[in-house]
């Protein structure tokens, strides 16, 4: 016979009560050995687990946002709002170690292009002259001009502090470009953080010996947006820096790569300066002797024309029909405030998305399950502008973080979070209505949610009328009846009871084992109630009648029930403690009605009622019974009852 261990089945329950919450998931494994059987029990999760889960989900979308990953429409959010970003923190304030010499219309107007080598040559040597740091040309001459202009330049660029421009291509295409011969860079067995590329546009042989070429080729954004720039970028076995950086390395600034590469190699361009902020002379002007040498003394220059019919144009953050030029000059301001220290420092912007993330879970873990959906909402949507002020300035320092992924978690919260709690309290309140309807008519409940009152529950005075109505000899009815059918009895005697108070929209208060407390005037107030609770009286004594004939039909002993009715002031309100509570009234016209129900073994009648519903009643007549002392009262008193149930 094969017999099979129990213990890898403890072991497995042992482990996975270790790992799953309790209390949340209940997973029970049963060995029943003589049937070779394993019995499984799974309790799904409950509301309260489901509580921690959506915000733990939302914390988890958050650091996903973090995460590298493909293009996707959260990659288009975020630079959106980076966009935005950038706009509002761009300054006017001059940019003082860079000159862009424009080929702008005026200039070509004077000097029609294409222009010769020579005119080039003459402006390059005009800035030399008067002082600059350094010169880069943002022009391609990929096809040979006149000996003398091509021999200046090539002379410049290999002996001056000149950055000549080259393009290279990043896509793949059928027939890769080729054109020109490619200049500068350093050898690379790998790409190292370079950005692969598969083509070039560079100047032609003669310039091939220069040593400092820069590359002035992008790969826009697939909204076609130019936000970042290779800073190098890797061919054939070489390096190749950017215009900016090649500059840079010409004039004998230390080698840096701007902090903020993202994994492919690409390098946000911060834009921390708007277009105004840069100095811009026209090349006619520099050929014309019409610019002073202060204005370019010192300065890093940027030769490039903004004309539309030479010059390249793009969409950048801060404006979507810039000069190419203009790109080249931010990333150049970008590496000189790296060099200088002038960048803001870096910062773990991932680490704080996720952070205030799980901030924002963690409060409305706390806040849903507690507070209404409007104040939720109102806490998500301060959560989110919070977190925009803080990714504002947030963003400076990191360029990599996802700035909408914490407001991914606040949109999952506030459409999951929000209506899962909303609902929950909904059905909180469905089961609570419910549940009072048990007690309170209908309409006296319809009418509480009318009344707009702000704790319609809470202890006050109000005049109130109460009935108190209990099973003459009741022990005897039931001692010998089966536990079942004196169940029944119990049952559809407090059926009798309870249907006259609700259908006259009283309010029922307790029950009493084989009785009822029910009062009437609360929670809202009724100028009727002593004759409500008359008419409920009435009613429960037709009802009780009926019931006592089936009874004695069916061979059972007869049923009576007393009534004691009394009006007057009582303190009507939720009463208990934090454990348990229950809405009832307590006053001396409660305790009185409890003495007349009590008072009705010693008359023949049924009902007995105080002098203080007589008092209140208008429509019903009554028969005076005398002055009687009930028990634990000091003086007498004058009792009635109804004249229809004498």
């Amino acid at each position: 016979m094969q017999t099979h261990s129990r213990w890898p089945w403890r072991a497995t329950g042992a482990i996975l009560a270790a790992i799953l919450p309790r209390q949340r998931f209940c997973l029970s494994i049963r060995w029943r050995g003589d049937t070779s059987t394993v019995l499984v029990n799974l309790r799904l999760p409950s509301a309260s687990f489901l509580h921690l889960t959506i915000p733990l989900a939302a914390l988890l979308l958050a650091a996903w946002a973090q995460l590298p990953r493909g293009p996707s429409a959260l990659d288009a959010a975020d630079e959106w709002l980076r966009d935005r970003f950038v706009v509002a923190q761009a300054v006017d304030t001059l940019e003082p170690r860079i000159l862009v010499v424009d080929i702008d219309e005026t200039s070509l107007a004077a000097h029609p292009w294409p222009w010769s080598r020579g005119r080039l040559a003459d402006l390059v040597e005009t800035l030399l002259a008067d002082g600059a740091r350094g010169v880069a040309l943002d022009i391609i001459q990929g096809e040979p001009g006149e000996p003398g202009g091509d021999a200046r330049l090539a002379m410049l660029a290999q002996q001056g502090p000149v950055v000549l421009a080259q393009v290279f291509d990043y896509e793949q295409r059928p027939q890769p470009l080729r054109f020109g011969k490619p200049a500068g860079g350093s050898a690379a067995a790998a790409a190292a953080g370079a950005v692969p590329a598969y083509g070039y546009m560079a100047n032609h042989a003669g310039l091939a010996a220069a040593p400092h070429v820069g590359n002035i080729g992008v790969l826009p954004d697939p909204d076609g947006v130019l936000r970042r720039v290779p800073m190098y970028t890797w061919f054939e076995g070489r390096r190749y820096p950017t215009l900016a950086r090649a500059l840079l390395d010409c004039c004998g600034a230390p080698p840096t790569v701007a902090p903020g590469a993202r994994e492919d190699g690409f390098v946000r361009v911060p834009f921390t300066r708007s277009l105004d902020a840069y100095m811009v002379a026209k090349a006619g002007d520099v050929l014309a002797g019409r610019v002073e040498a202060s204005l370019v003394a010192g300065r890093l220059v940027l030769i490039g024309s903004s004309s539309l019919s030479i010059g390249d144009r793009v969409a950048s953050p801060i404006g979507r029909n810039s000069a190419g030029l203009l790109v080249h000059a931010a990333m150049l301001t970008t590496l000189l405030d790296r060099d200088s220290g002038l960048a803001p420092a870096p910062w773990p912007g991932r680490l704080l998305a996720v952070l205030f993330a799980a901030a924002v879970a963690a409060l409305a873990s706390l806040t849903f399950a507690r507070l209404s959906a409007a104040f939720n909402v109102l806490m998500l949507g301060a959560a989110a502008l919070a977190w925009l002020a803080l990714a504002y300035g947030l963003s400076a320092h990191d360029a990599h973080f996802s700035v909408s992924g914490p407001l991914l978690a606040i949109l999952f919260l506030l459409a999951v979070g929000v209506p899962f709690h909303w609902q929950l309290a909904q059905s909180g309140s469905r089961r609570l209505l419910d549940t009072m309807r048990r007690y309170v008519a209908g309409e006296v409940v319809d009418e509480l949610l009318r009344s707009g009152l702000k704790n319609p529950l809470a202890p006050r005075s109000l005049q109130v009328t109460t009935l108190i109505a209990d099973m003459q000899g009741y022990t005897t009815q039931v001692e010998s009846l089966p536990v079942e059918e004196a169940a029944r009895l119990t049952t559809d005697f407090l059926d009798c009871l309870t249907r006259p108070v609700l259908e006259q929209r009283g309010t029922l208060d307790k029950y009493t084992g084989d009785g009822l407390v029910a009062f009437w005037g609360a929670p809202i107030p009724n100028d009727e109630h002593a004759d409500l609770a008359l008419d409920a009286a009435a009613h429960i004594l037709r009802e009780v009648t009926m019931l006592s004939r089936a009874r004695v039909r069916a061979g059972g002993q007869p049923l009576r029930v007393r009534i004691g009715i009394e009006s007057g002031p009582a303190m009507v309100g939720d009463y208990g403690t934090a454990f348990r509570s229950i809405y009832t009234a307590v006053g001396d016209s409660v305790n009185t009605a409890s003495r007349l129900e009590q008072a009705a073994r010693d008359f023949p009648h049924d009902v007995i009622i105080g002098e203080g519903t007589v008092a209140y009643a208008k429509r019903h007549r009554f028969i005076s019974l005398g002055q009687h002392t009930l028990r634990g009262k000091e003086h007498p008193m004058q009792l009635y009852t109804l004249e229809a149930a004498a």
